[in-house]
């Protein structure tokens, strides 16, 4: 394992560049935002070097360009003016204008020595979040960015970002619009901040967000790289079967979770001896679902759907992969019309409340989470210096997800798992799982 020492060069608070009007002051969230977790996503993206200097300490480069991401932070904010804002309650922002925090940064150690194994303890170093410093300092800030520089002249760019007001879409939006200003376009991607006006959020829960249930025990994270090649073979293996009964082929997504949950789920029979029943909830873009939403709403506009495997001959590849677009099918077809008209609140709670029970009544299930963000093109993302060379997102908070990305070329996929450190040393021995998936390969590869 490579060493890293890091140091904090600077902190401060970035305030929008106009004044956030008085009628915007009070910004209310809606119902889907209202009933997100408060918590930090954070997404990370490296940059090679740009230039030919490769003595970071007399590198004006870095802070010209830490220079122009504040500056555009600035104007952004004056766009998202929600998060230059304040939390008041679960469902509040006050937009008073106190602004973003920025941290500048340096390691010791040249981009290629992180990126020909990338580590996930080692990512410490570039998050805003884990230091506590920093935290402090921010005063309940809900976007937060790290801006580090290597030895070599690449550097790192993490941005954290309350879950209380974007999903990985309305990430993708602030990005866009950022590094669009940054770039010094003169027509950035605006966003729709539509709050209440989707779903207004309910009074009784307004000193509530829904909590995340934190693992207490100790769970690991690691990656693992699909090709194109290998995904090609996976979806050959299931495509007569799926053709039959769907009368369409699987997607990439559909059948690299179908295995990796097979995988997960023959994991813990390996640890605990016995087969138990399973549950796979997929996120949702619902911007794609509902016509009135532009894909540039900022905002929580993710739903989960379920995927059950009850007895062990329900995790054939064939069959999972089945299940999951019949799952999909039926929430597209019959549930996702519960997100609009009058009854849509009491909809909504209801379906919280059934999953509620489902569990409680089936507290042997196994439960695992997936995110994709294939498809989003956060390989786009350009401040003036070129686009990444891979970008991350770092899980510290829950066990057994599963997140997926497409690679830098865009036909393969990463998948980035978390699961219980004794089934993590037996999950990345699988040897199905082996035979299609690379564990942590070199970014260079």
């Amino acid at each position: 394992m490579i060493e890293i020492k890091s140091e904090i060069v600077s902190r401060q608070t970035i305030k929008p560049s106009t004044p956030t009007p008085p009628h915007l002051k009070t910004f209310k969230l809606s119902l889907l935002d209202q009933i997100s977790p408060d918590i930090h996503g954070n997404m990370t993206f490296f940059y090679p070097s740009d230039s030919t200097t490769h003595s970071i300490s007399n590198d004006p480069y870095f802070f010209e360009k830490s220079k122009l991401l504040q500056d555009s932070i600035s104007k952004t904010l004056s766009l998202f003016y929600p998060l230059g804002g304040r939390l008041l309650d679960a469902a509040t922002v006050d937009c008073n204008d106190e602004g973003a925090f920025f941290v500048e940064a340096k390691v010791n150690i040249p981009l290629s020595h992180f990126l020909n194994q990338p580590d996930f303890i080692l990512m410490d170093h570039f998050l805003p979040t884990t230091d506590p410093t920093t935290m402090e300092l921010s005063n309940g800030a809900m976007f937060l960015v790290r801006f580090t520089s290597f030895t070599c002249g690449g550097v790192a760019i993490s941005l954290s970002l309350t879950h209380k007001v974007a999903d990985v879409s309305a990430l993708l939006t602030l990005l866009q619009c950022w590094s669009s200003v940054c770039r010094g376009l003169s027509d950035p991607i605006t966003p729709d901040l539509i709050g209440e006006k989707f779903l207004a959020p309910r009074d009784e829960l307004s000193a509530m967000s829904v909590s995340v249930n934190v693992a207490v025990e100790k769970f690991g994270q690691r990656r693992f790289v699909f090709s194109a090649s290998k995904i090609a073979e996976l979806k050959a293996k299931v495509d007569k079967e799926f053709q039959n009964v769907l009368q369409s082929h699987p997607s990439r997504v559909e059948v690299v979770l179908a295995l990796l949950w097979k995988c997960a789920v023959a994991t813990k029979k390996k640890k605990t001896g016995s087969f138990g029943p399973t549950a796979l909830f997929q996120a949702i873009n619902l911007r794609k679902r509902l016509s009135p939403l532009p894909e540039t709403a900022v905002g929580n506009f993710i739903w989960p759907f379920m995927v059950l495997a009850y007895e062990e001959k329900d995790l054939e590849l064939h069959e999972l992969v089945i299940q999951m677009r019949k799952s999909l099918n039926e929430f597209n077809n019959t549930k996702a019309n519960m997100f609009t008209g009058e009854g849509a609140p009491l909809a909504i709670m209801g379906a919280i409340k059934e999953r509620g029970e489902f569990f409680r009544n089936n507290k042997e299930m196994t439960v695992y989470k997936c995110s994709s963000w294939c498809k989003f093109p956060l390989y786009d993302t350009d401040f003036g210096w070129g686009k990444p060379i891979w970008h991350v997102s770092v899980n510290k908070l829950v066990s057994n997800t599963i997140a997926l990305a497409d690679t830098r070329s865009r036909d393969g996929i990463e998948a980035h798992l978390t699961l219980d450190e004794e089934e993590m040393a037996l999950f990345e021995q699988n040897e199905e799982l082996l035979k299609y998936a690379t564990l942590n390969p070199s970014i260079y590869a």
